[in-house]
This record gives C-alpha cells, structure tokens and sequence, in this order.
C-alpha cells in the first residue's frame, strides 16, 4: 500500500507546482514581452535495501521559454520592441542588472526612464536614464533617444542617451522571482550594437493561451487520478487490516 501512496502522493505534489506554473502564465497572457515559465520533470528511483521498487516524480528543474511573442503595432512614441534577439537592460528592485523583453516605456515625474512595471531603463552610461523636460521624443533604432527640450524649437533635436541593449546566450539566462532574466553567474553582459529596436511597436507575451487552457484541464485530470489513487491505496489498507483482525 505505501508504494502505491508514495508514487501517487509524489505525482500530485508536483502536478500541483506544474498547475501553478500554468495558472501564472495565464494570469500573463496580456503582459508586455512576459516568456512562459516551464517545468521540467524527471523519475526518481529510491536507493536502499526495500526500496528498489519505488520511485517518484521529481522537478528536474524550471526554466522559460525564448520564442519570440508577436509585435503589436502601436504608433506611441515610447512604445519599443527589440527585433529578433536581444533584450532591455533595466534595474531590478535589488538594484542589479537585469534584462527584459518589455518595452512599455514611460517617464516618472523626476524625469526617470522605465518601462510599465516600473523598472528603470538602464543606459549606456551603465545608470538609470534620466529624461530632461521634453517636448518630443524620439527612439532610434539603435537605441539612441533624442528630445525637443520644453520651451525649444522643433527643430532642435538633442540625444540624451542611448538605451543599453544586449544579446546573451539564452542559456546563460534564468528567470527571478520578478520576472526579469538575469546570467547565471551574475555578471552584467556588455551592450551589443548588433541588437535593433522597432519604435511605435510592443511585443506580446509569448504564452498561447488556448493551449494553456487546454494543459489546465489535462493537469487537472492527472490530479484527480493521483488523489483516486490515494484514496485506492486507504481502501487496500482498511481491507488489509480488517484481514488481520478476522485472523
């Protein structure tokens, strides 16, 4: 009966964690260049005399997946998407570098640079931009970002800053807690020219969300079967020590 259990209980434990992976990648859906978080899972095999014949599902490990999401055309200003590989170095809440897909921009009252979750844009000055008073902006595709200072004629036109943009390999890459990517190692990766941006445009999430639907339902299904096992294995139990008793 406990090999039974254990297989079962192991098997629900982490159709749970793989069901809340799920739900949040729904609750992204609609969340400016968001990556789908992944799962990943792997067999165990007990070592020890008795226990050769049990084994349990453990998380090998998590991680995101990389495809590109959709570009949406917006025609506002600050509105920018990186086209084909690369990313957005912004500031985490820790202060550290981090990069992300998200190019939601927008301007606090102090003039600071960041993106809709609130970020700041980090330029090639390796700090936070910071935008004087503007009547126009503009945001190049190499990053460059060029006011009409408040008060100045349209034609004068200066550069500020150039956004920091860079192109690590995705599997130097993991994803925090806040949702922005950072290296392994924790060292911040240098700005390549290589990267483009595309001005007036956002990037979808990356999540399909019928598909995530339809894995709600399948993980769903699993769950249950696991907890009908469960309550398969207190049956064989009951029955098992009612045996002993009669005997």
């Amino acid at each position: 009966m406990d090999k039974v259990l254990y297989i079962a209980s192991s098997g629900a434990r982490e159709l749970m964690l793989a069901q809340t992976i799920n739900a949040n990648n729904l609750a992204n859906a609609n969340t400016v260049g968001f990556r789908e978080d992944q799962a990943f899972y792997k067999a165990l095999q007990l070592s020890g005399e008795g226990h050769s014949s049990r084994a349990y599902v453990g998380t090998q490990g998590q991680g995101a997946d990389f495809s590109p999401g959709s570009l949406m055309t917006t025609g506002r200003d600050m509105d920018v998407a990186i086209r084909g590989e690369g990313w957005f170095a912004v500031q985490g809440v820790d202060g550290t570098e981090a990069y992300t897909r998200a190019g939601d921009l927008q301007v606090t009252p102090a003039g600071l640079l960041t993106n809709g979750a609130g970020h700041p844009v980090i330029g090639n000055n390796a700090g936070p931009i910071t935008l004087p008073p503007f009547e126009k902006i503009e945001i190049g595709g190499d990053g460059t970002i060029s006011v009409v200072p408040r008060g100045q004629a349209a034609s004068t036109m200066a550069v500020v800053d150039r956004i920091k943009m860079v192109k690590p390999d995705n599997a130097e890459l993991e994803k925090g807690g806040d949702g922005l990517f950072r290296t392994k190692d924790g060292i911040e990766v240098a700005s390549d020219a290589r990267v483009r941006l595309v001005s007036g445009t956002l990037e979808s999430s990356n999540v399909n969300v019928v598909e995530s639907m339809v894995r709600t339902m399948e993980l769903a299904r699993k769950f249950e079967l696991q907890v009908k096992m469960m309550e398969q294995a207190k049956k064989l139990d009951e029955a098992s020590a009612s045996i002993m008793k009669m005997s």
